[in-house]
């Protein structure tokens, strides 16, 4: 691990987090307490319709709590829980970037199989933070796309550090309003790619690119002519799948998170020489 002592010092994240995060996050949060009173409200009134809105209340708790502890219970039970033994070098770079992103302690890690599929996700369930990563985005890593790997662990971090699983539940009201509450998860999406970036900057740009193209063909992609995608890709269809999309159109995260490394001073962990490599995995 780094000898080196400022590699353990949380990073100065207040100037990474986008500022729409923190309109959005505004919004939802007046929204969602007008909405938490308007509900108090009716169920000590005693009115007819009072048990009803109780009842629905507590059904969807429940049922909420029993799907998603089912979900991580699969995630758990059949997963590869990351370890000084299990997939040590992600297990090196996860603690190395939850130290620099000043987390008490780094989030259990998961490697599931998905089919295929190129994702990663963070999520927390009776107060434990979890980051599940697909193993065909950690099988980037022996194609020398360990940076890339890196940025995305990174960027989950990110969500675990700014909260964002707990914010949205407690936020969810807001949701019944349109397009507020996808807006607001895209914001979030920024300012994570943000965190992975400032963590592993020459892996950034790459990790985004995994999602578009897949890991056998991202290193083909003409950056520039994707970033230029914004412009010649448009229409109505296009801009009204991203408004009820919760992440932004990749282009325009490519674009945004390539501005960001040309006015960035963040330093990269990658010129420590005892950094971890993922590609040995």
């Amino acid at each position: 691990m780094p000898s080196d002592s400022s590699a353990a010092r949380p990073l100065d994240l207040s100037p990474l987090v986008h500022q729409k995060e923190k309109l959005y996050f505004g919004i939802s949060v007046v929204i969602s307490l007008a909405v938490y009173v308007g509900l108090a409200l009716i169920i000590i009134s005693g009115s007819p319709i009072s048990g009803t809105v109780l009842t629905y209340l507590i059904f969807g708790i429940i049922a909420f709590f029993i799907i998603h502890g089912l979900h991580l219970g699969h995630v758990r039970g059949n997963g590869i829980r990351v370890s000084k033994r299990q997939f040590p070098e992600l297990n090196a770079v996860a603690e190395q970037h939850s130290r620099r992103l000043g987390l008490e302690e780094t989030p259990a890690i998961f490697v599931l199989q998905s089919g295929g599929v190129l994702n990663a996700f963070a999520t927390r369930f009776l107060g434990r933070n979890f980051v599940i990563i697909y193993s065909d985005v950690l099988a980037l890593a022996t194609q020398k796309g360990e940076k890339a790997v890196s940025f995305i662990v990174g960027h989950e971090l990110g969500h675990v550090q700014r909260k964002h699983m707990t914010r949205r539940a407690l936020l969810y009201p807001a949701t019944i309003f349109p397009f507020l509450g996808s807006a607001y998860s895209r914001a979030c999406e920024y300012t994570c790619d943000r965190f992975g970036n400032a963590l592993e900057p020459e892996g950034g740009v790459d990790g985004l690119l995994v999602l578009a193209a897949g890991r056998d063909l991202y290193t083909q992609v003409d950056r520039a002519e994707y970033m230029r995608q914004r412009e010649t890709e448009t229409g109505f269809f296009v801009q009204y799948a991203e408004i009820i999309s919760t992440h932004p159109n990749l282009p325009k995260r490519v674009a945004a998170l390539n501005a960001v490394r040309k006015s960035e001073s963040v330093p990269s962990l990658s010129h420590l020489t005892d950094v971890p490599s993922l590609s040995r995995q």
